[in-house]
Protein backbone atom coordinates (compact mmCIF):
# COMPACT_ATOMS: atom_id res chain seq x y z
CA UNK A 1 0.00 0.00 0.00
CA UNK A 2 1.31 2.98 -0.81
CA UNK A 3 2.02 5.81 1.62
CA UNK A 4 -0.33 9.24 1.89
CA UNK A 5 2.06 11.11 3.69
CA UNK A 6 5.89 10.74 2.97
CA UNK A 7 8.77 12.66 4.55
CA UNK A 8 9.36 15.90 2.76
CA UNK A 9 5.85 16.67 2.41
CA UNK A 10 3.79 20.08 4.01
CA UNK A 11 0.94 18.73 6.03
CA UNK A 12 -1.47 20.59 8.24
CA UNK A 13 -2.75 19.53 11.74
CA UNK A 14 -6.76 18.79 11.18
CA UNK A 15 -7.55 18.03 14.75
CA UNK A 16 -5.95 17.84 18.53
CA UNK A 17 -3.94 20.25 20.78
CA UNK A 18 -1.69 21.66 17.61
CA UNK A 19 -5.01 21.96 15.51
CA UNK A 20 -4.59 24.67 12.43
CA UNK A 21 -0.52 24.22 12.67
CA UNK A 22 1.26 23.56 9.44
CA UNK A 23 4.99 22.18 9.12
CA UNK A 24 7.40 19.75 6.76
CA UNK A 25 7.28 16.07 7.78
CA UNK A 26 10.46 15.23 8.96
CA UNK A 27 9.79 11.53 9.83
CA UNK A 28 7.35 8.94 9.46
CA UNK A 29 7.41 6.12 11.57
CA UNK A 30 4.97 3.76 9.98
CA UNK A 31 4.58 1.05 12.23
CA UNK A 32 3.35 3.54 15.02
CA UNK A 33 0.93 5.09 12.71
CA UNK A 34 2.61 8.82 13.26
CA UNK A 35 4.59 11.60 12.13
CA UNK A 36 7.39 14.17 12.96
CA UNK A 37 6.21 17.56 12.09
CA UNK A 38 8.93 20.64 11.99
CA UNK A 39 7.16 22.89 14.83
CA UNK A 40 4.80 20.67 15.67
CA UNK A 41 3.79 19.06 18.98
CA UNK A 42 7.88 20.66 20.30
CA UNK A 43 8.06 19.29 23.73
CA UNK A 44 11.25 20.31 26.43
CA UNK A 45 12.89 17.49 27.50
CA UNK A 46 15.73 17.31 30.11
CA UNK A 47 19.30 15.91 29.17
CA UNK A 48 22.10 15.44 31.70
CA UNK A 49 25.45 16.51 30.26
CA UNK A 50 27.17 14.16 28.06
CA UNK A 51 30.77 14.99 28.36
CA UNK A 52 33.18 17.62 26.74
CA UNK A 53 31.48 19.57 24.45
CA UNK A 54 27.75 18.24 25.29
CA UNK A 55 26.64 20.42 28.21
CA UNK A 56 23.14 19.39 29.97
CA UNK A 57 20.29 21.31 29.81
CA UNK A 58 16.49 21.89 28.42
CA UNK A 59 16.18 20.90 24.86
CA UNK A 60 13.08 21.19 22.96
CA UNK A 61 11.95 19.07 20.49
CA UNK A 62 9.04 17.65 17.80
CA UNK A 63 7.13 14.34 19.54
CA UNK A 64 5.22 12.21 17.05
CA UNK A 65 1.69 13.25 15.79
CA UNK A 66 -0.83 10.28 14.70
CA UNK A 67 -1.24 10.65 10.76
CA UNK A 68 -5.10 10.60 11.49
CA UNK A 69 -4.52 14.03 12.56
CA UNK A 70 -2.74 15.14 9.94
CA UNK A 71 -3.71 16.00 6.30
CA UNK A 72 -1.48 17.24 3.18
CA UNK A 73 -1.80 20.82 2.21
CA UNK A 74 -2.79 21.32 -1.29
CA UNK A 75 0.44 21.90 -3.65
CA UNK A 76 -1.70 24.79 -5.61
CA UNK A 77 -4.26 26.18 -2.95
CA UNK A 78 -1.65 25.73 0.08
CA UNK A 79 -5.71 24.41 1.93
CA UNK A 80 -5.58 20.69 3.30
CA UNK A 81 -7.01 17.98 1.21
CA UNK A 82 -8.21 14.48 0.47
CA UNK A 83 -5.92 12.20 -0.68
CA UNK A 84 -6.46 10.03 -3.83
CA UNK A 85 -3.85 7.96 -6.04
CA UNK A 86 -4.01 7.84 -9.79
CA UNK A 87 -1.95 5.93 -12.78
CA UNK A 88 -0.16 7.61 -15.28
CA UNK A 89 0.70 6.96 -19.17
CA UNK A 90 3.85 6.28 -17.92
CA UNK A 91 2.74 3.53 -15.71
CA UNK A 92 3.71 6.13 -12.32
CA UNK A 93 1.22 5.66 -9.40
CA UNK A 94 1.00 9.74 -8.32
CA UNK A 95 -0.45 10.67 -4.97
CA UNK A 96 -3.35 13.67 -6.13
CA UNK A 97 -6.11 15.92 -4.37
CA UNK A 98 -9.28 14.87 -4.62
CA UNK A 99 -10.90 18.24 -4.97
CA UNK A 100 -8.64 19.62 -7.05
CA UNK A 101 -6.80 17.05 -8.75
CA UNK A 102 -3.75 18.44 -8.50
CA UNK A 103 -0.59 16.03 -8.25
CA UNK A 104 1.83 15.64 -5.21
CA UNK A 105 5.37 16.16 -6.06
CA UNK A 106 7.22 13.43 -4.90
Amino acid sequence: MAAKIRKGDRVAVISGAHKGKQGEVIQVLPKENRAIVHGVAVATHHTKPAGMGKPGGLERREAAVDLSNLALLDPKTDKPARVGFRVLEDGRKVRVARATGNLFES
